[in-house]
């Protein structure tokens, strides 16, 4: 029984420090020296003197392996923690701060358009745009589970992201067909919506010119994650696949400082130009004038009369070494320009985006902007609308309404607002605008209410002329202008077309397609934006009225666009 007895203490002992080291409250010296020390009143006599024989001979080996920490230390440790400290009162002056990635994008700082009086400012006169980079940037952030920067929305980008499936213009006329149409707006029953469309002049992709492109490539450290350089070089080389014998290819990389990896190369070269892409790996800092300098000494070099001349910048936009100023790199862009040479901008990654900078860039170049978040966007830029991307078919692309005072009481142009034109801008040449690439179409909506109708946002002028509508051209809503140049022209040419109250249709039901899928963008974008517009449109109005306009839809985009509108009603919630 004594021997019972005594195997159960030591059982207990060995249990009981076994547990203390478990929960990290043991003592540091002997295993149980402490313990025994603090339990004196509570153990019994002969379970002290097991465990000072245990601590001499079954627990010495243990104790040389594991460090165990007195009560004390362990009670000042949890006390450090910020729970307990909140709870303690104690001092969080020495605890270091969590750290966080830095998000460093940057964008330009966008004011929506404001709701105009027609009496006042009759005329609304801005440049087209192509560019796309605020659609696949929407998409990346609701992709992540975020929704976007508010500025990153820019509402023009996301309604001409798509195809709306204009008529052509017939070749050997002007280079345009301009379609007009006009119903009620789908967020405000009070208003009309009048949507203006271009389409540019198609050309079948081994029908275009001569290509000289450089591909300008940043290899700085910044562009090693996966969504930078080695999803470009796969962009890249989907778009290296259609080219051809009459094309010719250089490319440029820079970082720490710039360098040519491949001199002028036929387009029916491919496995050369694959080879250098191949080999291009990321590291350094980034030097993105030089590299700029040195791309547009190469498209010089092999510039092509009458030809596609163009540099293709593709980069995350961190600019940081060298002699970054921004003004005097777009003044050399514009000069390169007035010369033949324009910039395309392709944009990659995340984290340190400027996306402001690379929209600059394009547009000062007479080039357009995407943002490559995917394969399968680098597809539809540089694949599916390759042409449109290469060749210019117009260019200072300008459009100017002049709304009828008579029918139209205040109008709204939504998005474009880093587009906007003074009025005398409109007839002057020397004033740089938008260009537009073959096949390329371009969607304006304005939000407009009439005289006779409700809803008015602007309150009458006390002295101003009551209007009448009794004006001899009362059957007018507006009269649209639309100025541009050729190619190589200098002197701009007009068109001028007039949207009669004869086409407003109240029933938005059966209006086109286009239309009202290009209302549903317009709302999702002013969503995104804060909706401070739109009533009580939401998301699911969105969804339904976009649903009813999907139309065929061949690449799915349409369908994406319904799965964005999803993702952003349940994040917005």
């Amino acid at each position: 029984m004594k021997q019972s007895s005594r195997y159960l203490q030591r059982l207990i002992i060995v249990l009981f420090v076994a547990l203390i080291t478990a929960c990290g409250v043991a003592p540091e010296k002997e295993v149980g020296s402490s313990v025994a020390k603090d339990s004196s009143n509570s153990l019994p006599s002969p379970v002290r003197a097991e465990e000072t024989k245990l601590k001499k001979t079954d627990m010495s080996e243990a104790d040389e392996r594991v460090k165990i920490t007195p009560p004390s230390v362990v009670l000042e440790s949890v006390a450090n923690q910020p729970q307990a400290r909140m709870q303690t009162g104690m001092d969080l002056s020495s605890i270091r701060h969590v750290s966080a990635p830095v998000d460093r994008e940057r964008y330009a700082k966008i004011t929506d358009n404001a709701v105009q009086s027609v009496r006042e400012n009759p005329l609304s006169t801005f440049s087209v745009d192509v560019d796309s980079g605020a659609y696949s940037l929407v998409r990346r952030s609701l992709n992540q589970g975020r929704l976007p920067v508010t500025d990153a929305v820019r509402i023009e980008e996301l309604i001409n992201y798509f195809d709306y499936d204009y008529p052509a213009p017939e070749r050997g006329a002007q280079p345009f067909s301009v379609v007009t149409e006009v119903s009620q707006t789908p967020w405000n029953p009070d208003s009309h919506l009048v949507h203006i469309g271009i389409k540019g002049l198609e050309s079948a992709n081994d029908r275009h010119p001569a290509s000289n492109l450089v591909f300008l490539i940043d290899v700085s450290g910044s562009m090693s994650t996966a969504d930078k350089l080695p999803l470009l070089k796969t962009a890249f080389k989907l778009m290296v696949k259609q080219l051809n014998e009459k094309d010719r290819v250089s490319m440029v990389v820079y970082a720490g400082a710039s360098g040519v990896v491949l001199e002028p190369t036929k387009g029916s070269e491919q496995a050369k130009i694959l080879a250098a892409l191949d080999r291009l790996s990321a590291g350094g800092s980034t030097h993105g004038s030089a590299g700029i300098q040195l791309a547009y000494a190469m498209a010089e070099q092999e510039q092509i009369p009458n030809g596609i001349n163009r540099v293709i910048l593709a980069t995350d936009g961190d600019f940081n070494v060298g002699a970054v100023n921004h003004e005097r790199l777009m003044d050399l862009i514009e000069q390169k320009r007035k010369q033949g040479i324009s910039l395309t901008t392709l944009g990659f990654g995340q984290g340190n985006y400027n996306d402001h900078l690379m929209e600059q860039l394009a547009d000062k170049g007479n080039g357009n902007y995407a943002y490559i978040d995917t394969i399968n966007e680098a597809q539809k830029v540089l694949v599916d609308e390759l042409t449109a991307t290469l060749e210019t078919i117009a260019k200072d692309v300008k459009i100017q309404i002049e709304w009828n005072p008579d029918v139209v009481s205040e109008y709204r142009l939504i998005g474009y607002t880093n587009r906007l034109l003074a009025r005398e801008d409109f007839n002057n040449d020397k004033v740089d605008a938008g260009d537009i690439g073959a096949g390329h179409s371009v969607t304006a909506l304005y939000e407009v209410t009439l005289v006779q109708g409700k809803g008015h946002r602007l309150e009458p002028l006390r002295y101003a002329q009551q209007q009448t509508g009794t004006g001899s051209k009362s059957d007018e809503i507006a009269f649209l202008r639309l100025r541009y140049k050729d190619p190589d022209g200098v002197n701009s040419k007009l068109i001028e077309r007039v949207v009669r109250t004869g086409s407003i249709n109240n029933d938005l039901a059966s209006t086109s397609d286009r239309f009202r899928f290009s209302a549903a963008v317009a709302g999702f974008g002013q969503l995104l934006r804060g909706g401070r517009y739109t009533e009580s449109f939401d998301y699911e109005s969105v969804m339904d009225l976009a649903r009813g306009a999907r139309g065929e839809d061949s690449f799915g985009y349409r369908g994406e666009f319904l799965r964005l509108v999803n993702l952003a009603s349940s994040l917005g919630s």
